[in-house]
């Protein structure tokens, strides 16, 4: 058997992302065939200790303390963007232009034009062989990802309503300490950005339809939050007390809009009689303020045939309703963990679920396999300009006492 060659991978960034990515570098040659053999030749970060900690523990071969020292390297194929969006930019086109391949975590950038400047050099770049993706993990969850299938192949029919939530609770004590997160030149926006990206792609790309325009508001509860402190994880406290210096959150702690899909796509269906098809109508929320609610990334859709229902608290189902079976049926729940839905036939015996750590290892290998086989990785730089145009729309409505925004 011939050894496949190896992608050399440069990772910036190790603290959440950075740790999900590593595993998922490590992980996916030794459940999945893959025609490359990922290495993970050096990861980056600004702090010397805490990097090379960091490549030792999550088997990095070595470490940088510059990521333009990864992209000058020889040994290194790819490189791993795992930072703060106003990094992502400037790293991005930089790896592209020396002839690196790209992953991108999400959003793509803090700004439509930093975003398109971004897609402009992937775009480039592909003409080359040099290929980039965005990403938007979720796409890999095996239960999307079927109904994602089931949507394609007509079951709900012609899509009318689209509902969306993305709840999480990690900020809701008013103590706890600012973060990069809550840091909007960082950052780019809050809730908005970090949680509903997800489900602005994942609903997009479920539909295939574009969103078209938006109604939006958004709301900061907490307007100043403590500077000292630690902040470990998604939930440490920072101290407390009448002498805390405190500091400004400058991003939306909630986001709410009401959307328009464009009309006939690939996820419509057929137009029935008598019905036009001027495109489904969605609503969108996205908080990290919703107590009890840890990471429950929600969508559901509602066709003239059916409806899909998923929430990724619940990640191994995917709830189904199908009129054909009468209004006594009710929705019907589906364990994705059969061999023939998306991803699960690599991974353990029928019923033995998955988790988060999943969506990543699918996530590097739908990009190993497409750069292998010399085509363009999904979602691209230019979905994710899509995804960063409808955070902008949302933005600008909320800024306009929620008039109706264009995409």
């Amino acid at each position: 058997m011939i050894e496949p060659k190896p992608l050399r991978v440069g990772m910036v960034g190790y603290a959440f992302m950075g740790a999900a990515h590593s595993h998922a570098w490590r992980t996916a040659p030794r459940f999945f065939d893959l025609p490359l053999r990922p290495e993970l030749a050096a990861v980056a970060g600004r702090n010397a200790d805490g990097v090379r900690a960091a490549a030792e523990k999550m088997g990095w071969a070595s470490a940088e303390t510059d990521w333009r020292a990864l992209i000058e390297r020889d040994d290194i194929d790819l490189i791993d963007i795992c930072t703060p969006g106003n990094t992502h930019a400037e790293i991005a086109i930089a790896a592209l232009e020396a002839g690196k391949h790209v992953l991108c975590e999400k959003p793509l950038a803090n700004s439509v034009a930093e975003a398109e400047r971004m897609a402009a050099a992937a775009d480039a770049a592909a003409a080359r062989g040099v290929y980039s993706m965005c990403g938007f993990s979720y796409r890999r969850t095996p239960a999307l990802a079927l109904a994602k299938r089931m949507v394609d192949a007509g079951r709900l029919g012609q899509i009318r309503h689209v509902r969306a939530q993305y709840l999480q609770d990690w900020l809701s004590d008013a103590d706890a300490p600012l973060t990069w997160r809550l840091d909007k030149a960082k950052s780019g926006s809050g809730s908005l950005g970090d949680i509903g990206a997800h489900s602005i792609d994942a609903a997009q790309w479920i539909t295939g339809r574009n969103i078209t325009g938006v109604s939006a508001l958004l709301e900061t509860f907490v307007t100043e939050r403590p500077v000292a402190g630690d902040f470990v994880g998604l939930g440490g406290h920072g101290a407390t007390g009448a002498d805390t210096v405190r500091g400004p959150v400058t991003v939306d702690d909630a986001a709410i809009f009401t959307a328009r899909f464009e009309g006939s796509g690939p996820g419509g269906g057929q137009t029935e009689p008598g019905q036009a098809d001027s495109g489904p109508i969605g609503v969108f929320e996205a908080t990290r303020f919703a107590l009890g609610r840890k990471n429950a990334m929600r969508i559901e859709l509602n066709g003239t045939l059916g409806s899909l229902a998923f929430d990724f608290e619940d990640m191994n189902a995917l709830s189904f309703y199908d009129a054909a079976d009468g209004p006594d049926a009710g929705f019907r729940k589906i364990q994705v963990t059969e061999p023939e839905h998306p991803y699960t036939g690599s991974w353990w015996p029928t019923g033995h679920g998955l988790g988060y750590e999943h969506l990543f290892t699918h996530q590097v290998v739908d990009l190993i396999q497409a750069i292998a086989g010399n085509r363009p990785p999904s979602p691209s730089f230019a979905d994710a300009v899509q995804v960063q145009k409808v955070l902008a729309a949302v933005e600008t409505s909320a800024e306009s006492d929620s008039r109706w925004q264009k995409v």
